[in-house]
């Protein structure tokens, strides 16, 4: 597993190497001008973090880190989730027993940015994708004190069915006040056992920084999740690690 490991990490440095750009301009500045392949709305690193987020394949030249390294966060009950944060953030670990709920809230010190995890919540029942991202928009909402109007820049809904499995992913770019905000669910519905599976994402930041967050604190987290656990990889992030995931491509299907 190690050697495994050590391969794909050694090929995925060499390729960043041999693709890095010698101009010494960060990589906020050589997206700029990315234009997502799925939303017209945006543009930019943003345009570049919800092509990522919806599973496309976006061209970065280097592999994005924290440059300012801060505390190390590894959740009591699931070690397979942790990473190192940006200085001047504090991570709060989600841990429910009823219903099962494993996840991570990552906040900026001045609470002006949030990144939240939550790869494990198994609910009864089917759950609607509908309901799932409002629950985490209306969280991201109450987060920030907002109750105004706000604009969804890009949505994305995808609804695949596998021998009777239900798999659901849903997204949405929201700008509310002075604020931007991505957030997603991915669910999984067994009619066999009436049990939904729910893996829930939301960033945000507000509008005028959110660019510099995504590499700065967003990617660079998400990138430390790649690798979960010795040897094991979670390539699509979607809660289901490579080694028991159908399609560990795919954050649609598991």
């Amino acid at each position: 597993m190690k050697t495994i490991q050590s391969i794909f990490l050694c090929s995925l440095l060499l390729l960043v190497a041999c693709n890095k750009d010698d101009d010494g301009d960060t990589q906020q500045d050589q997206f700029a001008n990315f234009q997502s392949q799925l939303c017209p709305n945006v543009t930019g690193p943003t345009a570049l973090f919800w092509d990522y987020a919806n599973g496309l394949p976006v061209p970065l030249t280097q592999i994005p880190t924290v440059v300012n390294p801060g505390d190390y966060f590894i959740h009591s009950a699931y070690p397979q989730l942790g990473f190192q944060l940006p200085q001047g953030y504090t991570a709060f670990e989600i841990s429910v027993n009823q219903p099962p709920t494993v996840g991570v809230n990552v906040v900026r010190n001045d609470n002006n940015v949030i990144w939240r995890y939550v790869p494990i919540n198994s609910l009864n029942g089917e759950v609607a994708v509908n309901d799932a991202v409002a629950n985490e928009v209306n969280g991201m909402f109450d987060f920030f004190n907002f109750n105004g109007n706000f604009n969804v820049l890009c949505s994305e809904t995808r609804v695949q069915d596998f021998g009777g499995v239900q798999l659901t992913f849903s997204a949405r770019l929201i700008a509310f006040g002075n604020f931007t905000g991505l957030v997603y669910a991915n669910l999984t519905y067994t009619p066999s056992i009436n049990l939904t599976q729910v893996s829930t994402f939301v960033a945000a930041a507000p509008t005028n920084q959110f660019d510099a967050e995504v590499f700065n604190t967003f990617l660079p987290i998400n990138f430390q999740l790649l690798v979960i656990d010795e040897g094991v990889l979670d390539s699509d992030l979607d809660g289901f690690p490579d080694n028991v995931d159908a399609f560990p491509f795919d954050p649609d299907r598991h």
